[in-house]
Order: structure tokens, then C-alpha cells, then sequence
């Protein structure tokens, strides 16, 4: 008789916003970044696997160019994006190493996801970083070389980014955090929360908004388009408010937390 396999560990791929890793002014949140990877560490000794999709790389470029309105150019976010990208990472290094933990880049591009051998290299990185218990790898599409995330043509701030991620690792769960509180009944974002939805339907879709931001370019429409994505490949997807203390965890502790879209 064959043994037992035993039981795999949850697998999160958690999408980190620009509106959560930025200030009111757009400049990085150097503290918020300490909390979300303390939150993260403690999935990681729980018995979770974690990946981390990171916007912000525009964002830290404007704060390090000291600018307050997001560049219009391509040029110029191309050029934010590779100054910011390595001072994203190292504000990351610094806060998980705090609790032991090292973080792998891993930079990807529209055409990467889409060829079927590149796809299969990024699945065995994945993997084989996954075993590693104190390695943290951080996803992000590279700005440099692609347009698509900077101008919302593919990815939209990540978002799709990270449903393309959550279904490349097979995750057993997608959860986008970011400065809105889920699925709100008003387009704007206020009334009631929607808190589970069930398939995303045309009514569902009245409901998405924009972004008003201006550091990123995602929204509620960006989002409904990743849990299509997710939800069709039998993996929940989950919006929920990063500036919450304790989101992550609270999540992993079952609490009804923002907006559900189940598989």
C-alpha cells in the first residue's frame, strides 16, 4: 500500500497595492511595509505559503524623484519604475529580514505568461523557492522592459498580475489588498459591502469603479477581471482593506473580512 500523502499547506498569493504601500502625499509608507511582512512571516510560521505580488515601484520612484502627481509619459514611468524597483525590493529585504526571512525578485512580463515554455521556468522557480521556509518570493511585472501594467492595457496595477500568478502556483487562495474595503454597493466605493458574490455577473459589474489615485491605475474593474480569472481556475479570490490592523491574519483566523469571490 502506497503511503499517505500528506495534506498540502494553504498556498496564498497576496497582491499588495500602491494605494497600501504609499502615503496621502504618494510617497512609500516605509512602515506599512514593516507590518505587512510581520503579518506575512507569521502566515509563513503557521504553516502557509506565501507569494507576494507588489505594486509600487512607480509609486517609490515618484517618492524618491519627489513627485506628487503620477508622470504621463511612458518614459518617465519607465524611468520611476527602474529607480524605484530596487529601492521596492530593499525596503522589502530589510523588513522581512527582521524575522530571518530573505525575499526573491521575480520580475515577469505579459509575453512571459504567455509562452508556454517561460511559463513552465516561472513554475519551477516558484516551486523551488517554496521550499525554502524562510524565502519570500515578491512578483511584479517589469516596468522597464513592458508598458502593459504602467498603462492598464494587460495587468491594471497588478491585479490580473497576480490572478495570472495564483493560477501559474496553483494557490488555494488570491487575496488583493488595497485602499478600499471590498465590493461596495455604490460604484464610488460607499453603501453597503457586498461581502460574497457568486459568480461575476453583469449586475456585479455595474457596481465596479475606477481609481482616483495618483500613484496607480488599477480599480474595482481591474479586480473583477482577476476573480474571473481565479475563480474559473477554482480559486477564491478575496479584496480586502490593507490599512486594517491584523488584515492577513485575521483573514487566516476565518473572520468575515471584505469581499469574497468564491470559485
Amino acid at each position: 500500500m502506497k503511503p499517505r500523502a500528506r495534506r498540502a499547506a494553504p498556498r496564498w498569493v497576496i497582491k499588495l497595492g500602491t494605494g497600501i504601500l504609499t502615503n496621502a502625499r504618494g510617497h512609500i509608507d516605509v512602515p506599512q511595509i514593516g507590518q505587512l511582512a510581520a503579518q506575512i512571516f507569521e502566515l509563513r510560521r503557521r504553516g502557509h505559503q506565501v507569494l507576494v505580488v507588489s505594486s509600487g515601484a512607480v509609486g517609490c520612484g515618484m517618492s524618491l524623484l519627489r513627485l506628487k502627481k503620477r508622470p504621463t509619459t511612458m518614459a518617465e514611468l519607465q524611468a520611476c519604475a527602474a529607480l524605484g524597483q530596487p529601492r521596492l525590493m530593499s525596503l522589502y529585504d530589510e523588513a522581512f529580514s527582521r524575522h530571518g526571512a530573505r525575499v526573491a525578485q521575480v520580475l515577469v512580463t505579459y509575453l512571459d505568461m504567455d509562452s508556454r515554455e517561460l511559463y513552465a521556468n516561472i513554475q519551477r522557480t516558484v516551486e523551488t523557492l517554496l521550499r525554502h521556509d524562510n524565502v519570500i518570493p515578491i512578483f511584479n511585472e517589469n516596468d522597464v522592459v513592458s508598458y502593459e501594467e504602467l498603462v492598464g492595457a494587460r495587468f491594471g496595477d497588478n491585479d490580473r498580475l497576480s490572478a495570472h500568478i495564483a493560477v501559474l502556483a496553483r494557490a488555494s487562495r488570491l487575496i488583493i489588498l488595497s485602499n478600499i474595503r471590498g465590493l461596495a454597493l455604490n460604484s464610488d466605493g460607499t453603501g453597503k459591502l457586498v461581502t460574497d458574490v457568486h459568480g461575476v455577473t453583469p449586475k456585479i459589474e455595474k457596481l465596479a469603479g475606477g481609481t482616483r489615485s495618483q500613484t496607480s491605475v488599477g480599480g474595482m474593474v481591474s479586480k473583477l477581471k482577476a476573480a474571473r480569472l481565479v475563480n474559473a481556475a477554482g480559486i477564491p479570490m478575496q479584496i480586502a482593506d490593507g490599512r486594517r490592523r491584523d488584515v492577513l491574519l485575521d483573514i487566516c483566523d476565518g473572520q468575515e473580512i471584505g469581499t469574497v469571490f468564491h470559485a
